[in-house]
């Protein structure tokens, strides 16, 4: 394998669809990063998960850890902890319907709803399961790289095409051409070897309006158009570590 990059941003998401938080580093394993995406807002009476693909304003509030506690701030600037029995009324009276934060079932799967148009939020929805015993969407990692951004940004300069749109689990700087990680079949990022399982198809999630971002439906369009409606890669864990800033990233 040859050097392609270094890692520039690392992110974790401790709740599902919530804002996440930069960070220097993430172990990743089979399953994940820890800490990312241990939380979900649930509808217990649906059996469904709720996702920022069908309710925009999950993306308003954010999640960050505070040692082993999983910590949550509300639009409204309230504070909760994940752990306090109060956490699952205050998401209630946010959201206007009756959920819990839980981690994922063991019984079974909660599906989300997302769009059959993936950008197009006037198509009707349709429910996805996602892997068991997980919230997360589909991979154990998600990788993106700076040529990727900078190729789809050619294709629509007046985006704002901020990386934490694409909730990647690792930024990866590279003086590579455009879509390049999408021609990687494994990838070492730091310690962690992954084998590339496809392309990362995109929803309406870009598109939303996020604290600092504003609503761009071109984005989502101009993903579909430009690149098949990908961006990034999702991968497989196959050897554990850490992925850590300033990392070298080899790949073949």
């Amino acid at each position: 394998m040859e050097q392609v990059g270094t890692v520039a941003q690392v992110w974790r998401y401790p709740v599902k669809s919530f804002q996440g938080e930069q960070v220097e580093s993430l172990d990743v394993g089979p399953g994940g990063a820890v800490g990312d995406r241990t939380l979900a807002v649930v509808d217990p009476a649906a059996r469904k998960v709720l996702s920022a693909k069908r309710y925009a304003e999950l993306f308003m509030a954010s999640a960050r850890l505070d040692g082993e506690r999983v910590l949550l701030t509300l639009p409204d600037g309230t504070e909760h902890a994940a752990d306090d029995p109060g956490v699952h009324q205050a998401l209630s009276d946010w959201l206007g319907l009756a959920v819990r934060l839980e981690p994922p079932p063991t019984d079974g799967v909660f599906p989300m709803e997302m769009y059959t148009g993936m950008s197009d939020e006037d198509s009707p929805v349709f429910d996805w399961p996602g892997p068991p015993g997980t919230w997360l969407d589909l991979a154990d990692a998600h990788w993106l790289t700076t040529a990727s951004l900078a190729a789809i940004a050619g294709a629509h300069a007046d985006g704002e095409w901020d990386v934490r749109r694409f909730r990647p689990t690792a930024l990866i700087e590279t003086s590579a051409d455009g879509f390049a990680e999408e021609s990687w079949t494994t990838i070492e990022v730091g310690s962690v070897r992954t084998d590339v399982l496809m392309a990362t198809p995109r929803c309406s999630m870009p598109s939303r309006a996020q604290p600092g971002l504003a609503r761009d439906k071109a984005i989502g369009t101009t993903i579909r158009d430009a690149n098949s409606n990908n961006l990034g890669v999702y991968a497989s864990v196959t050897q554990s570590g850490t992925v850590r800033v300033g990392d070298s990233v080899h790949a073949s």
